[in-house]
């Protein structure tokens, strides 16, 4: 039960529940592939691929910083590339990374409309695709998007359709890709928050101090991606997880350490 020696690449791994998932593999002695976009510091969005990295280090991992744009079909190629030659192979792929802009459809530039597709649903599924051969390669392949589960109310669509069809984009490639993939041995599952996640993209779009206090810490998030991939790979596909139920299903009964403010009543995310 444990992600020792294993090669994580982790799109969106500077900050924010990517950084969070990485650093917990990185206390199983894990190696970790961060891929992303920011490499110098940023006024509102802390952290940067480099800090992330001596993160990963300090917590006793191997990291390998890679700065790319996953809307770049070459970037994404070169940090695979770059990622295999420093650690011979990939076990797994944490599709992380994410585009969000909560408005109705007149109040949406095409612009961001173009942005979500091209990062969530496309990104996704370029990332793994560049991934693949190495992890067919690997003994315990997984692919773990964090995207939420298959939700086809119409509420989830009226307040932000581009939004969730973009965010349902990356779900849709577990649907897909677990099926396809199956007897290949490659376990394909998304992973989603119950409640808010405290991260930089939350405090700056979605409400700020008052959302933060009512939301959970990253690391719930981290735990339960660990305890889906350390399971087989044969046994666990196509699943749609939902984290806290992931983590009672292991065993865990108290929930009020990941709060960040235990006294504050928790938001529930969108799709749940």
């Amino acid at each position: 039960m444990t992600l020792s020696g294993k090669t994580l690449l982790i799109t969106g791994a500077s900050r924010g529940i990517g950084k969070a998932i990485a650093l917990r593999a990185a206390r199983d002695a894990a190696n970790v592939i961060v891929v992303a976009k920011t490499t110098e510091p940023h006024p509102k969005l802390p952290g940067t691929i480099h800090s992330a990295v001596e993160e990963i280090e300090a917590a006793g991992g191997q990291g390998l910083a890679c700065a790319a744009d996953i809307r770049d079909e070459e970037q994404v190629r070169a940090a695979v590339a770059a990622g295999v030659q420093r650690f011979g192979g990939i076990d797994i792929l944490v599709n992380n990374a994410s585009a969000i802009f909560l408005a109705g459809t007149l109040e949406t530039p095409m612009k961001r409309f173009d942005l979500m597709h091209s990062v969530n649903t496309r990104g996704t599924f370029l990332v793994s695709q560049c991934c693949l051969p190495h992890l067919l390669k690997a003994p315990n392949p997984h692919i773990l998007n964090i995207s939420p589960p298959l939700n086809m109310d119409a509420k989830w669509f009226a307040p932000h359709v581009a939004y969730t069809m973009a965010k349902f984009g990356m779900s849709m490639c577990v649907l897909g890709m677990a099926e396809e993939l199956r007897s290949k041995g490659v376990a394909v599952n998304a992973l989603w928050p119950a409640t808010v996640i405290a991260t930089a993209a939350v405090q700056n779009l979605l409400g700020g101090d008052d959302v933060i206090r009512r939301a959970r810490k990253p690391d719930i998030v981290a735990n339960a991606a660990h305890a889906i991939l350390v399971r087989s790979s044969r046994a666990h596909t196509g699943e749609f997880f939902i984290d806290q139920q992931v983590l009672a299903a292991a065993g865990v009964d108290d929930f009020r350490p990941y709060a960040v403010d235990p006294n504050s009543q928790l938001l529930p995310d969108f799709f749940v």
